[in-house]
């Protein structure tokens, strides 16, 4: 009995002893939101205008696509009764297979692993370099032991504007803070 409770006495002040080290040993937090920080680069603003115009192009194209195939579903309902069974199989193929055209082109374009996600990789892996560097460069230099990216809804519920690093990351990048942005 005796030596339980010199265990129990023993596991109670390590316990507070290395509770009373943590609780000295304080970590230097910090948070960025990196959506904002890349709204103020002007290199980021023209890759959204390239790939908006890739966009815009391939949207025309599927836009086109979708078109065809309505008319001739139109045309395909409107004169069905005066085809035979063997053209009307024709014609269905036909639509089908514009339909699967339009599906892969659209796949291509913007799937998953399309064309466009690869081009804005492309495209931002740079500028979001050039901000990782910088927030390294910042965290080095005054000592924070955690930074975090508030952008696309972490999930960081509330930040003191004290520990908000956007502006020294832009001063580090050698941009300035739109106050309209702020």
């Amino acid at each position: 009995m005796v030596r339980v409770n010199t265990y129990t006495i023993l596991l109670v002040v390590l316990l507070f002893g290395s509770l009373s080290i943590a609780h000295g040993q304080q970590q230097k937090i910090g948070y960025v939101d990196t959506d904002q920080i890349l709204s103020e680069m002007p290199e980021y603003e023209g890759v959204q205008q390239q790939l908006q115009v890739i966009s815009s192009e391939w949207n025309s194209q599927l836009k086109k696509m979708e078109e065809e195939i309505n008319q001739l579903k139109e045309d395909f309902e409107s004169r069905e009764i005066l085809y035979t069974e063997e053209q009307r199989e024709q014609v269905q193929q036909k639509i089908q297979k514009l339909v699967t055209e339009r599906e892969q082109f659209m796949d291509q374009k913007f799937g998953e692993e399309g064309e466009y996600f690869q081009k804005q990789k492309e495209l931002l892996e740079p500028i979001q370099r050039k901000v990782f560097e910088a927030v390294n460069i910042i965290a080095k230099r005054n000592n924070f032991d955690f930074i975090f990216d508030r952008a696309q809804n972490t999930n960081m519920l509330y930040g003191n504007q004290e520990f908000n690093l956007n502006e020294e990351v832009l001063q580090e990048l050698g941009l300035t803070l739109n106050e309209s942005s702020n």
